[in-house]
């Protein structure tokens, strides 16, 4: 990055003025963060990104491990989940598509690829009045960017919360932690995943928003859409007296300057029980319960 850039980031305005620790490193820019959790998921996790991403985890896996031998790497899905007041109440319409060789017919293809959406969405979210659309063009065999030019590679939807929660337009990949865009995302992720967790919400979403150059959030908002048990002026103190969103402070604490990142290029960067990824531990739920006495 520039000197200019730097002049702000290696030293905040706050050390400028004296102030030391973790107030010594500015935001890397300007601009607005979005952390979400929510009770639908074990993984706290909206439902419909949730089963998207098990679809393609499942389809990965068939390729891997040979037991489909037509399936090729290029492959991705999209899962419409019908709400009433609030609550999860039906899957309605199943997107899933998957790369594939010449030589596999497309009743096979369609055939395999309901087994699996059957394997891994919860039958009693299924009904028959469920759309499932298999390879939609009706041919699959070109993929990845040699097939599909004009690639934006941001990601930023599927890498987060399926559109379900808000975002701020920052993408993730490519970025070090001095960078809000990344590490203030996983920040907000962690304390909303938390407070769900200790049962202060059902659901919540933190916004920070920074200033560059700044080390402490120019604003904190939080927003339990009417699920918190506590008010969210209340939920805010909380958040604010356990979790530091200062730049330095959140690279400390999710110790995130080192080689991490490259696991996260699929299947998204939240609700990653498969990894141990220290956004997403529940490592302040004990303290937080205590704040409902619990």
């Amino acid at each position: 990055q520039s000197g200019d850039i730097a002049l702000g980031v290696n030293k905040s305005q706050e050390a400028k003025r004296k102030e030391n620790g973790d107030d010594s490193l500015g935001a890397g820019d300007q601009g607005m963060m979005f952390g979400f959790a929510c009770d639908e998921t074990p993984s706290y996790m909206p439902m419909p990104i949730y089963l998207a991403h098990e679809l393609t985890k499942a389809l990965a896996k068939l390729r891997k491990d040979g037991v489909v031998d037509y399936l090729r790497p290029d492959g991705k899905s999209q899962v419409t989940v019908e709400y009433e007041d609030e609550k999860v109440k039906r899957v309605d319409t199943v997107v899933l598509s998957t790369q594939h060789s010449e030589r596999v017919s497309m009743k096979l293809l369609e055939k395999d690829m309901q087994e699996l959406i059957k394997r891994v969405i919860p039958a009693e979210l299924l009904d028959e009045n469920t759309k499932i659309y298999i390879n939609p063009t009706g041919r699959f065999v070109m993929g990845g960017p040699q097939a599909d030019t004009g690639l934006t590679g941001r990601k930023i939807i599927v890498d987060t919360y399926g559109g379900y929660g808000r975002h701020g337009g920052g993408a993730f990949s490519g970025k070090d932690p001095t960078k809000v865009d990344r590490s203030a995302s996983y920040a907000a992720r962690h304390a909303a995943k938390n407070i769900v967790a200790a049962g202060l919400a059902k659901k919540v979403e933190i916004e920070l928003s920074y200033a560059i150059g700044i080390a402490r959030p120019v604003s904190i908002f939080v927003d339990s859409f009417g699920t918190g048990v506590l008010s969210d002026e209340r939920l805010q103190e909380i958040v604010n007296k356990y979790f530091d969103f200062r730049p330095a402070s959140i690279i400390k604490n999710l110790d995130l300057r080192r080689p991490i990142y490259k696991q996260t290029a699929s299947y998204g960067h939240f609700g990653r029980d498969d990894l141990d990824l220290t956004w997403e531990r529940l490592d302040r739920v004990d303290e937080l319960k205590k704040e409902i006495g619990r």
